[in-house]
């Protein structure tokens, strides 16, 4: 986890402790028959004993406030999150719910992650996923980032990311020989990847991925709901039930 990711998680923390005193002290005073006596100390002071006696509460809300955190962002920038850019989508172009994948070509877990997405492309008729590159793990990582971007303007994204994960490391050589197995142009390709837009692309998704807090790759926006890591098929399809449904 970056170095602003664990201090946004240590500021949720201590906003969801006192989260949860706050409600507790709103049950434990409610349950009091004669409140006035006993003053909001002495509720307090029962409060900080059942936290001390029970800290098992803590991750719960924890995990609820970053949820209520998550889904307020993503509300405020879904429709950057969710607009691909060029060709870097697949699936149902009118789809009801929009799966967006954060990733990046030398992330082990974003290559753990890609039969995942692709089953749910294939059993989902009303799904789109959109693919927002994050090149963070070095040179090699935006190398292929910017040939993924520009095999989406030659309307074949999704060919050179499956293939760019079916196996081979991230680097140059790899890169160039995806490229030539996805039939890519390549008087174009030299131009494509060097393009304003596909700088800019790039630029916007790391400045989209502060903001929303992704902290690693890879990173799920399903609905209201951030999944961070490799999640796998089920939790991915639950979180697409769940958006359904709302």
């Amino acid at each position: 986890m970056s170095e602003g990711g664990a201090a946004r998680r240590r500021n949720l923390l201590a906003t969801a402790v006192a989260g949860a005193s706050g409600v507790l002290v709103g049950v434990v005073g409610a349950h009091f028959l004669n409140p006035a006596p006993h003053g909001r100390g002495a509720i307090e002071a029962t409060v900080h004993d059942y936290i001390l006696e029970h800290p098992e509460i803590l991750p719960e809300a924890m995990h609820r406030l970053e949820a209520r955190e998550a889904a307020r962002s993503i509300s405020s920038e879904r429709r950057a999150i969710e607009t691909p850019f060029a060709g870097a989508w697949a699936g149902n172009p009118h789809g009801d719910v929009t799966l967006v994948m954060f990733t990046d070509y030398s992330c082990g877990y974003c290559r753990a992650s890609a039969p995942d997405v692709k089953r749910l492309l294939a059993e989902d008729p009303k799904l789109k996923v959109v693919w927002r590159e994050i090149p963070i793990l070095g040179p090699d990582s935006e190398t292929a980032a910017r040939a993924a971007l520009a095999a989406a303007k030659q309307g074949r994204y999704f060919a050179f990311h499956q293939a760019m994960f079916s196996g081979g490391r991230a680097d140059p050589a790899h890169v160039a020989e995806v490229e030539r197995q996805t039939g890519l142009d390549a008087s174009r390709l030299a131009a494509d990847e060097a393009a304003a837009d596909v700088r800019q692309e790039i630029a916007a998704n790391l400045a989209l991925s502060g903001r929303l807090g992704v902290s690693g790759t890879p990173a799920f926006v399903i609905g209201d709901q951030m999944l961070s890591g490799a999640v796998g098929y089920e939790a991915l399809a639950k979180a697409i039930a769940e958006a359904r449904k709302s």
